[in-house]
């Protein structure tokens, strides 16, 4: 499977709701970041918690989010980010960025 994201691209991350194991933040859900690197390929974890094979392998990124877009009530400094590594399966490219 190749990387569908590279760093730099926006991206949003998707407001599925999947019952049982998810490792992707439900405060992450829906919000808009920028993929900072690419980490690779692993099995899912989703798929690996209930014994399954987690294959195929799926891109897993480090995403930066501005705690600002995240929290309305934040009050650090602009600049301030959160970084999460999230599987390609939970994100979307943000409207208006090709790539």
């Amino acid at each position: 499977m190749t990387a569908a994201f590279e760093p730099g691209d926006r991206v949003r991350v998707r407001t599925s709701e999947k019952p049982g194991h998810v490792r992707t933040p439900s405060y992450l859900r829906g919000r808009t970041g920028r993929i900072e690197a690419v980490l690779g390929e692993f099995r899912n974890p989703e798929d690996l918690a209930y014994g399954l094979s987690g294959t195929p392998e799926r891109p897993l990124y480090k995403v930066s989010f501005r705690q600002a877009d995240l929290w309305s009530t934040y009050e650090g400094p602009a600049e301030d980010h959160l970084y999460a590594d999230v599987y390609e399966h939970w994100l979307q490219r943000e409207e208006g960025e090709t790539g």
